[in-house]
């Protein structure tokens, strides 16, 4: 008997407990370092791979936007206050500010902190996917 999935289920991935790629991943800390080295690597690859072929959409799609924007404007169709517009700025800015610190304290700070830890700790696998991370936005 053949199980057909239904076109809107959702695949926990997060607490999926079978499967390759949880048993590979489940604590690289501990394997050796060559197995580190090539986790990292190709992780890094993939990853920077991924990042320059959806900045680059993103980069033509935010700058067919502006250029849209920028005819429109020249031709009459939108008329834009830029002294209303930079103050408006100003304000959320203010607002998204406050509401980070009284919300989020030291969230920042203490993220960087773990951050540092973890490269710290896992010299080879971070240098590997950061070796790895510029070898993929090469292609």
């Amino acid at each position: 008997m053949t199980h057909k999935r239904d076109k809107n289920e959702i695949l926990d991935v997060v607490n999926y407990k079978d499967g390759w790629l949880r048993d590979m991943v489940k604590d690289v800390t501990k394997r050796s370092t060559a197995q580190q080295v090539v986790i990292g690597g190709v992780s890094g690859w993939v990853s920077g791979y991924l990042f320059i072929k959806v900045g680059k959409l993103a980069a033509i799609t935010l700058g067919t936007s502006i250029l849209v924007l920028q005819i429109a404007q020249h031709k009459g169709y939108v008329k834009i206050d830029y002294s209303l517009l930079q103050k408006d700025v100003e304000t959320a800015k203010k607002v998204l500010e406050k509401q980070a610190k009284d919300n989020y304290p030291g969230v920042l700070e203490t993220r960087l902190d773990n951050l540092k830890r973890f490269f710290k700790n896992n010299i080879y696998l971070a240098g590997s996917f950061t070796g790895g991370f510029f070898i993929g936005m090469t292609f």
